[in-house]
């Protein structure tokens, strides 16, 4: 930020307005419309079946044809405008409830049952491309050819021996404030030990943790270092541009092993979110894994939103780890406002993670104001241990 910058409140308040926003005519948008979004549960659309979804301020119709597969397009029908969700499936091809214009997987209108044969063959509605990966289906709002879909990839979604569980929670306040909060790992000492201590706050302590920040391939790699006598707690946070964290969470009973995590602070539009999770728990026993299930069936249907008043006031759900971090999150993040106020903050060593990514979001947003090439994003080859403990002796060494 420049010395003019700096004395001008207006400017100020302006250039941070401007990493909050999705449209696609802002930088931003156009920065995040680089990539793949996940923006629906594989399991939350049958065969047969449509319905609507909100990405980057984008109203869109998903559907998945008979044969199973999903399409996505604009949610207008090129006639009268009505929402084609609302419409019926016919093979690949999705009809629309008004006045039965039919449009196939590509966009391009087949029939219009009222018109002369053959003078549908100029109508099209936008499509979009979808990807199913692990549970999720993805989507490009991209122009051009979309990217290869390997960046949100992580080996251990891939592994034969772990069980997968997705939910999604949606949130009153914009993608940013969810995106911070990844690079935030000092928060965990103090958001996480609120109302109710669970395993996660338990596992990673009040220490104040020491904290590393450095930018790999695929976004910012994030080291907390929490030294309890002899012993200290390395937690890795890999974070993947534009906002997806990757991390480590404690198993829910002694013995277990620790769980991998990925959660997508997907941009529903400038003012609410869709908080996408991706968890993978390794299979042990048939007891444990059943327990493991039937504990995530408990936690699929809950959304901190919808429990905003009593948040609010204090209390929290009886959860040990996935509802209990999600209303806690809820609470500070919400708490912000439906878009903070960047411009009044006053941040601090600690949020150096902040301030890094703030930076990469303004050099990607330059370089589309200006016509250049952004960042070639790829998947980091290499796979840390999210989670362990070391001799402190040793790590101060290193």
């Amino acid at each position: 930020m420049n010395a003019v910058t700096q004395h001008d409140p207006a400017r100020v308040a302006n250039r941070m307005m401007a990493l909050a926003e999705t449209s696609a005519h802002t930088p931003m948008g156009k920065v995040l419309r680089k990539f793949w979004h996940p923006i629906e549960l594989s399991s939350a659309i049958a065969p047969g079946t449509s319905k609507e979804v909100r990405l980057l301020g984008e109203d869109l119709a998903l559907y998945r044809g008979e044969s199973g597969t999903p399409h996505l397009m604009v949610n207008r029908c090129a006639h009268r405008l009505t929402k084609l969700h609302t419409g019926w499936i016919e093979g690949e091809s999705l009809r629309c409830m008004y006045h039965g214009w039919k449009y196939d997987a590509s966009g391009q209108c087949v029939e219009r049952p009222a018109e002369r044969p053959g003078s549908e063959t100029g109508i099209r509605v936008t499509t979009y491309a979808v990807h199913e990966y692990a549970g999720l289906i993805f989507a490009y709002l991209g122009e051009g050819e979309p990217p290869v879909f390997d960046l949100p990839r992580k080996p251990v979604f891939e592994r034969k021996d772990v069980m997968l569980f997705q939910r999604h929670e949606v949130w009153p306040c914009n993608w940013l404030q969810h995106a911070e909060n990844s690079l935030d790992a000092l928060h965990v000492s103090f958001a996480h030990q609120t109302g109710i201590v669970g395993v996660f706050g338990e596992a990673v302590s009040t220490t104040v943790p020491e904290l590393r920040y450095e930018e790999t391939l695929a976004g910012v790699r994030q080291t907390a270092i929490r030294a309890e006598g002899e012993t200290s707690h390395v937690r890795i946070s890999e974070w993947t541009f534009p906002y997806a964290n990757h991390v480590a969470l404690p198993p829910l009973t002694a013995g277990a092993p620790w769980m991998e995590v990925s959660n997508f602070m997907v941009p529903i539009d400038d003012t609410h979110t869709n908080r996408v999770t991706l968890i993978a728990v390794e299979s042990t026993t048939p007891t444990a894994d059943a327990d493991m299930r039937n504990y995530f069936a408990g936690c699929e249907s809950y959304n901190a939103a919808d429990h905003h008043d009593e948040l609010f006031a204090g209390v929290y759900p009886e959860d040990p780890l996935i509802c209990l971090t999600s209303a806690q999150d809820y609470v500070t993040l919400v708490g912000q406002g439906v878009i903070a106020d960047r411009a009044n903050e006053r941040l601090a060593s600690s949020d150096r993670g902040i301030a890094m990514l703030r930076r990469i979001l303004w050099r990607e947003m330059e370089a589309i104001n200006t016509g250049q090439p952004t960042k070639p994003w790829r998947r980091n080859e290499d796979a840390p241990v999210l989670s362990k403990s070391v001799e402190t002796a040793s790590l101060a060494a290193a």
